[in-house]
């Protein structure tokens, strides 16, 4: 096939596949229903890997057919269904424009042993339990990263202006939205890949996912035995030149009318410029085939790279009637266990699973997870974290299980989840401004759900918090409520392994309507 159509087809797919991904990740209103982004994220390769191995079924096997039209079509996926090669190829493009300072594109060097070795070493450390290397070089996971921490900023600081606009016309159709508090230190490693890969992309095209993506070399092992690929007709070839100078992925050598199909990534610019329809995507033919006395290492590659994977098979606001403390506490959170989002079953769970795309903080309305930096050791940074200070987790919410595409965070239904006790509630009486200021509070008790935290006499009039551990979620509702600083007199410890909250009585449970809701 020669058709320039080939090319124009691919744009239109990965332009829709683009604007899909990213709508994901920063629809802060929740427009756009989840399943407009079901079958995109279900194709997205280490995600589904990763769910495949946790739950095995046709529901999470979204990789099968990612690695089934890779044999087929060659690394398609790469130009059509990750959104991090989408976006090298519009960094690229606007360095095209840039010619005199940064040469065409031209055969490049292939970096065999470097990329073989990065994706050997991702594989061993996947097999020993740890998902460190690939969430840190997981292309889906770079881009869900850089669309929470960079895009979504842009667009609530677009529409927070529009509103201040229209708020001065008492139009409130448009409201202003909190921004996520993301701490600065999480930003370094995100900041550090998002200007790596935009440099590269700029000067050098797809050299990021043709040297450093493990998920990219490990297709480029399947696509070398691909049955369509890019051929060049040695009869109709005049080495202009055209279609290596155009070629993002430096991998034609026109010279000797080769292509490097580990790193071809089916863009069809060669098809389009070449002025002598001497490249076409088709068939393997059999007279293309070069005989050597070496063994097919590619082959060996494939094989061992696949066994290997076979085997791992509304921000809303405090109550206005809480005291304001005229000191400080004094008495350090004792926090043993971050608390990880619900669904994730365990710690050990979810830092096997999740690839820190940051989908779930961004999607969360309460602004209440939030990445780590030290919380699950150095292995786990960037994963995930309840940050109780920042926001509560919502009683009726479940949106996080909802939008996780790894299985890190397992669907959860709404009664299921208000009894997962995620962590527990500790009172720390030495900071409580009814034990260091003798005024009456109880905004912990006011806010909590499930009545886990009671308010019984004290001294005189005044009244105390209890706890009740065997009913308490850990949603954080009353952490996030208590007013006294720098620590708070009221915290959620997490639980290493997710445990079963006992259901409240309900002639205890209180909570109060929307309207009179305190926050």
């Amino acid at each position: 096939m020669k058709s320039p159509a080939l090319k124009t087809s691919r744009l239109i797919l990965a332009v829709l596949v683009f604007v899909v991904i990213t709508l994901s990740f920063i629809d802060f209103r929740n427009i756009i229903p989840d399943k407009w982004f079901t079958i995109i994220l279900y194709l997205q390769f280490v995600p589904s890997v990763l769910n495949f191995m946790n739950m095995p079924a046709l529901a999470t096997a979204g990789f099968i057919f990612v690695l089934g039209l890779t044999l087929v079509t060659g690394r398609t996926y790469c130009s059509v269904l990750c959104p991090l090669g989408i976006c090298q190829d519009i960094v690229s493009r606007i360095g095209g424009k840039f010619r005199r300072k940064f040469r065409k594109f031209g055969y490049g060097k292939p970096y065999i042993i470097l990329r073989h070795l990065i994706l050997a070493l991702t594989l061993i450390v996947m097999l020993a339990g740890s998902v460190f290397l690939i969430s840190l070089l997981d292309p889906y996971s770079i881009f869900g990263r850089t669309a929470t921490y960079f895009f979504q900023p842009l667009v609530l600081l677009v529409n927070n202006l529009i509103a201040a606009v229209t708020s001065f016309f008492d139009n409130y159709v448009i409201f202003k939205v909190d921004f996520i508090k993301i701490p600065l230190a999480a930003y370094i490693l995100p900041v550090l890949l998002l200007v790596l890969v935009t440099w590269l992309s700029f000067t050098r095209g797809r050299l990021y996912c043709n040297t450093l993506c493990p998920v990219g070399t490990f297709l480029g092992l399947i696509s070398r035995v691909s049955f369509l690929r890019i051929r060049i007709e040695e009869s109709h070839c005049t080495h202009c030149g055209l279609c290596a100078a155009n070629c993002k992925a430096s991998c034609i050598d026109f010279k000797n009318e080769d292509v490097d199909l580990s790193r071809c990534v089916t863009c069809f610019n060669c098809i389009s410029v070449c002025p002598d329809n001497a490249v076409s995507y088709g068939f393997k033919k059999a007279a293309a085939v070069k005989e050597t006395d070496e063994p097919d290492q590619a082959k060996r590659g494939f094989i061992g790279g696949m066994l290997a994977l076979l085997a791992l098979m509304p921000r809303i606001l405090k109550a206005q009637d809480a005291p304001i403390p005229r000191k400080e506490s004094t008495v350090p959170e004792n926090r043993t266990s971050p608390v990880c989002p619900p669904g994730g079953i365990s710690i050990d769970h979810f830092n096997t699973y999740c690839t820190a795309c940051s989908l779930c903080v961004s999607a969360c309305p309460n602004n209440v997870i939030i990445p780590s930096i030290n919380e699950y050791g150095f292995s786990g940074i960037m994963q995930p974290r309840m940050d109780y200070h920042k926001g509560f987790c919502n009683f009726e919410c479940i949106r996080c299980t909802e939008v996780c595409p790894s299985g890190a965070l397992l669907p959860l239904v709404l009664e299921a989840k208000k009894l997962t006790q995620i962590g527990k509630v500790n009172f720390i009486k030495e900071n409580c401004i009814v034990e260091t200021e003798k005024t009456d509070c109880g905004a912990c008790s006011e806010h909590c759900p499930t009545k886990a935290v009671q308010m019984v006499p004290y001294i005189g009039n005044l009244v105390i918090p209890e706890v009740n551990n065997e009913i308490c979620v850990g949603c954080g509702a009353c952490e996030y409520a208590c007013p006294t600083k720098p620590f708070k007199a009221i915290f959620v410890d997490g639980n290493p392994v997710h445990q079963d909250a006992k259901k409240p009585d309900e002639e205890e449970l209180k909570v109060k309507e929307l309207d009179e809701f305190p926050f």
